[in-house]
């Protein structure tokens, strides 16, 4: 059997999935988890950081408190992502629409306490929703798309890990 070797050259094909792969680490991330060795609690939301994760239970009877990224965020006022809505359409069914952005937010937050709105604010003509996760923010934009079609646009900053969400209808 032949075995073809891999040029040294070879680079592996960019994703056009709308995946977005993080080429640098969460600052926020890193900065309050850091290494994180011993159980953590969050004294704000009560996230429990153990075996690598942040998640929701009961802490560990020997824990360390200390504020999870997710409220370290929203403490700095920093989002991570940026979700727009708008359209005509949009306006009439702002209320429906708006609705299903905090269902959709409510079922991911149960497994992944980092992701949660920060902001909903109302402008003249659109809604703009603030995340503390990139992946929050783009889950929202296709629960939209999925839900009402549209016109769907992402914008990855990878220097700052930073995602903005278009969504008109």
């Amino acid at each position: 059997m032949y075995i073809k070797s891999i040029p040294a050259d070879f680079k592996p094909i960019e994703r056009h999935d709308g995946i977005f792969q993080e080429k640098v680490h969460d600052f926020f991330r890193a900065k309050v988890c850091g290494r994180l060795q011993k159980p953590v609690i969050c004294p704000q939301c009560k996230a429990v950081f153990d075996h690598g994760r942040w998640r929701w239970g009961e802490a560990p009877v020997v824990s360390v408190q200390q504020v999870c990224p997710a409220c370290y965020r929203i403490s700095k006022n920093y989002p991570a992502g940026f979700v727009t809505l708008a359209g005509s359409k949009f306006l009439a069914k702002r209320d429906e629409i708006m609705h299903l952005v905090e269902k959709h937010e409510q079922q991911e937050r149960l497994e992944h306490p980092l992701q949660r709105i920060m902001l909903v604010e109302p402008r003249i003509d659109s809604v703009l929703v603030t995340t503390t996760d990139i992946l929050l923010a783009r889950g929202i934009g296709e629960a939209m798309h999925q839900a009402y079609q549209g016109k769907l646009e992402y914008h990855y900053h990878s220097a700052e890990n930073l995602l903005r969400v278009r969504w008109r209808y």
